[in-house]
């Protein structure tokens, strides 16, 4: 007997290794216990991908397939990937195990060792759920020093023919369109664009089982599992992508960096915990956007911006990991060590912006890029603290967390901590930013007016003090060498101030 092992985040819809199957193979699906406590995982993200792996498990017994199927209440909760494989090997004379190459090193790296335990072949095969090979990123990424995602987002809509005209240049003369999709808050309280509500959510029995079993097995993780508010099957996630191109998309680019209260989703899609987890594909998303472009439907910056989020953010993301393990999680190029705020998990401080990307997180599994980048993770690279406690809390706490997604994302852009293998700058702002982009400044105890004193925004003291810190890393660098020079012409006693005030801001969040 043969298996076919198909990983939670793999739960693809045309799997090649079926294509295959035939009266001697099964297909297994686990659910494990002890992977799903390796890091305290928010439960509505534990309950997407075990609802959506049931789902899945559902439609390949209905496709004819004989699945094997290990649910968290099906024997010991001891039992991890090894142990159930075991059995099932012993059970049903199992003598070769495929699956498809998994997204994560560590997983990858430990079916050798996996297959010895076994004693059974474990042999890999590439996946179809990205669309750069990881060899042809590889090769591409060879010999250069800095990797810049815009080099690489060109080169695959030129290969792809993705928005490009017949005569092989980019629709509308730009490849990047970012400096329209840049809207203030203060622009749409004037213009007061409709937001449209999300598709509804039919009640689904097998979201409900999942979510209590999560609620049992996970009681100290965050957040509430019967609070999933994103659809767990192939269907729905399709339904998600049709509405958000229908609904959505035309207002995605103005407003995709703009924050308001109150408004969690505005005009994002919420489509990547849908293809993180395989239940939508990325050409699909993208041809869905380019359609609606050639239709008419959609303004040309607004399918920019989505596309090139996919097609080249995502993918540039992924290759890069695999890039730079296992080295990558071991980055500490600014020197940080500063232990997570007391408030990490709960949300309860006096900065209104930060306060409101928090609870986001914990009710919701979900803040949209801005508040992950320009606002908590502001917040973490000016505190200086300690890369992995940081890599730590963001795998936890999202619905599309994944170690490919967040090692780069939040080593590499957010904290800055690989030194610049392909950010050009830290993302570093100060108060003027939340204030620009957003409205949580209104309700907030501290002025962003104010540059000095208890009443006045911490992210002035701690962006200055982040550039006196630093400032003989980042001096040469011309992006932010202009930031050092003024860091520099303060006066000896506003120095000292905003140390001062910085450290005494960080030591109370402790």
């Amino acid at each position: 007997m043969r298996l076919i092992w198909i990983l939670g985040d793999q739960l693809i819809p045309d799997h090649p290794l079926l294509k295959s199957a035939d009266r001697h193979t099964a297909v297994g699906m686990i659910e494990s216990a002890p992977r799903g406590s390796h890091l305290r995982y928010h439960q509505q993200k534990l309950t997407l991908l075990y609802a959506a792996m049931r789902h899945h498990a559902a439609s390949l017994k209905q496709a004819g397939h004989r699945v094997l199927y290990r649910r968290l209440t099906d024997g010991p909760r001891q039992d991890g990937y090894p142990e159930v494989l075991k059995r099932w090997i012993q059970e049903h004379k199992i003598t070769e195990i495929h699956l498809l190459d998994p997204n994560e090193y560590d997983t990858a790296q430990s079916l050798l060792a996996l297959s010895k335990k076994l004693n059974v072949p474990i042999r890999t095969h590439r996946s179809p759920q990205f669309l750069v090979p990881r060899d042809d990123f590889a090769a591409w990424g060879k010999g250069k020093k800095h990797l810049l995602m815009e080099a690489h987002y060109r080169r695959l809509r030129t290969e792809k023919n993705i928005l490009m005209t017949r005569k092989g240049q980019p629709e509308g003369g730009d490849w990047n369109l970012d400096d329209q999709n840049r809207r203030t808050f203060r622009e749409f309280a004037k213009e007061k664009p409709k937001i449209p509500p999300l598709p509804p959510l039919e009640k689904d029995p097998v979201v409900k089982e999942a979510a209590a079993d999560v609620s049992k097995l996970f009681p100290d993780h965050p957040g509430k599992a019967a609070d999933l508010w994103v659809p767990a099957t192939r269907e729905g996630a399709l339904e998600w992508l049709k509405h958000f191109v229908r609904a959505r998309l035309g207002q995605f680019g103005p407003w995709e960096d703009t924050m308001v209260e109150g408004e969690a989703v505005l005009f994002h899609s919420v489509l990547s915990p849908f293809l993180n987890l395989g239940l939508l594909t990325p050409q699909e998303c993208i041809q869905a956007a380019e359609k609606a472009y050639r239709e008419g439907k959609a303004p040309l910056n607004s399918v920019e911006g989505f596309i090139r989020q996919i097609l080249g953010w995502r993918e540039f993301i992924h290759g890069l990991y695999w890039l730079k393990m296992p080295e990558y999680k071991k980055v500490n190029f600014l020197g940080a060590e500063r232990p997570l705020p007391r408030w990490a998990y709960d949300g309860k401080t006096d900065m209104r912006c930060v306060s409101q990307a928090i609870t986001g997180a914990v009710d919701r599994a979900y803040n949209h890029h801005i508040q992950r980048l320009m606002v908590l993770g502001n917040y973490f690279l000016l505190g200086g603290y300690e890369p992995s406690a940081v890599l730590r809390w963001y795998t936890e706490m999202y619905l599309d967390a994944y170690d490919w997604v967040m090692v780069p994302n939040v080593l590499g852009m957010i904290l800055f901590a690989d030194g610049g293998w392909f950010a050009t700058k830290p993302y570093a702002a100060g108060a003027a930013y939340q204030e620009k982009m957003g409205n949580h400044c209104a309700s907030c105890r501290f002025d962003p007016k104010k540059k000095e004193g208890l009443d006045a925004c911490p992210f002035h003291s701690l962006y200055w003090n982040f550039y006196g810190q630093h400032a003989t890393k980042f001096r040469s660098n011309p992006r932010i060498g202009m930031m050092v020079a003024m860091w520099e012409k303060k006066s000896a006693a506003d120095k000292t101030r905003i140390r001062a005030e910085a450290e005494r801001f960080l030591k109370a969040q402790a």
